[in-house]
């Protein structure tokens, strides 16, 4: 097929179909392709020069790479630290002093997964580095501090790369409808349950989509819902685990079984999961989602353990971060529960998205200059460090014409109990505040 990223082949995944040929089409990375960013200044240069991309899977890696030889018109020789050894890196040298005698073009030397090569095998790419024969792009998804030889790493300046935002994973979505998917009309449910099960993987998602094209066309359907989706996904990720269940059933009982502050159930799902070859990182992720959703203020110091039990993984790897991982989560399953938080700011985004846009009160507007102190902004405002109890009992903070309205509802379980009591004094000093005022 032909699309606006060059010549492809039809059976090519739509992964590789999809794959941009130009910088500007690159979904994601802002903090490194925008304007003046590092990696577009590198770009712009005009001169390439050796690095390490550290990021998850599907992130770019690879693309941005072969962007990299496709913008200074240099060889591109690609290698796998899992199928690679010595004698492959040796050839990928030769074949590169044998362009650079016979075109005089330079060669632009990348080695996915460069994690997986042992020491030997890195040093081997040094001397041809420093002489300048190739430029050397490492693609890691471990961090390269402890997984690349410090004589490479410092011949390579590190770009960290994030998982794609759900909004980016969205772009990239109606970019595959234009090119490879008409015909099938996807309900918004099913676009946000394939975001969400791409978690932040651009050729995840392609891949998804993929295989939803396969089934919808050998079934004749055309309208994708989300019931579909799951249907779909899950024959396709049967073979996940040795046991053959349901990859996404398995985070489901994971997840819940965690909320139901079950740490036997809990600590079975997640062993489960890594038994069948999930990644951790992953189950790193379900586990600090968990904290914020189901723990909340019950326990503040949930999300902490979840961060640091991810930190602790992405610094010890596996088989020993995995440890770190099942005592988060046993933590977790046996923290008390709340989802006040999570239904609040619900709440709080459902009541603005349906209300019009209001003024801040002229009491809380900053005013740094004389104008806008004599148009009153500021007037008035209490500070409330001033009044007993560091509390301006009465005061109004939300926009004038809002209905008294309770977002935050805590419950009565862990810390969150005592923050019920502190806001029921408060309110109670506001009430008495507003009776004498009268």
């Amino acid at each position: 097929m032909t699309d606006l990223f060059g010549q492809r082949e039809a059976a090519a995944p739509l992964a590789e179909q999809l794959r941009p040929h130009e910088l500007k089409d690159v979904v994601g990375q802002p903090h490194l392709l925008g304007p003046g960013k590092p990696l577009r200044l590198a770009f712009e240069s005009g001169k390439p020069h050796s690095m390490i991309l550290w990021g998850p899977p599907g992130t770019g890696k690879t693309t941005l790479a072969r962007l990299m030889a496709r913008a200074f018109d240099a060889e591109f020789i690609a290698l796998s630290a899992v199928l690679s050894g010595v004698k492959d890196i040796r050839e990928a040298i030769e074949r590169a002093q044998a362009v650079l005698q016979q075109s005089g073009r330079h060669t632009i030397l990348f080695v996915d997964e460069v994690h997986r090569f042992n020491k030997s095998q890195q040093d081997a790419f040094l001397p041809y580095v420093e002489q300048g024969l190739v430029t050397f792009i490492g693609a890691t998804t471990e961090n390269p501090s402890f997984e690349v030889n410090s004589a490479l790493l410092s011949r390579a300046q590190v770009y960290v790369l994030t998982a794609l935002s759900e909004d980016e994973l969205a772009a990239l979505f109606k970019r595959a409808e234009h090119f490879a998917l008409q015909g099938l009309n996807f309900a918004d449910d099913a676009r946000r349950l394939l975001i969400e099960y791409s978690d932040g993987d651009a050729r995840r998602l392609l891949n998804f989509l993929e295989q939803i094209k396969t089934a919808a066309t050998t079934e004749g359907i055309a309208e994708i819902g989300a019931e579909y989706v799951h249907n779909a996904l899950s024959r396709a990720q049967r073979r996940f685990d040795k046991g053959g269940d349901e990859y996404f059933d398995q985070i489901s009982a994971l997840h819940k079984s965690l909320r139901g502050s079950n740490p036997d159930a809990t600590l079975y799902w997640m062993c489960r999961m890594l038994d069948g070859g999930a990644d951790p990182r992953y189950i790193a992720r379900r586990l600090i989602r968990a904290s914020v959703e189901d723990i909340g203020l019950a326990d503040p110091r949930a999300l902490r353990v979840a961060l640091d039990a991810s930190e602790t993984y992405e610094r010890l790897g596996s088989p020993e971060g995995e440890l770190a991982l099942a005592q988060a989560a046993l933590y977790l399953a046996c923290a008390p529960k709340s989802n006040a938080a999570y239904l609040a700011y619900n709440k709080t985004r459902s009541f603005i998205g349906g209300d019009k846009s209001r003024r801040v009160p002229e009491h809380l507007r900053n005013a740094p200059t004389r104008l806008m102190k004599d148009l009153g902004f500021g007037r008035d405002y209490r500070y409330a460090h001033d009044d007993p109890e560091a509390y301006a009992a009465g005061e109004n903070y939300l926009p004038e014409g809002i209905p008294e309205i309770k977002f935050y509802k805590p419950v009565m379980r862990g810390f969150e109990s005592k923050i019920s009591e502190r806001l029921t004094h408060l309110r109670e000093l506001d009430r008495q505040a507003k009776k004498k005022s009268k």
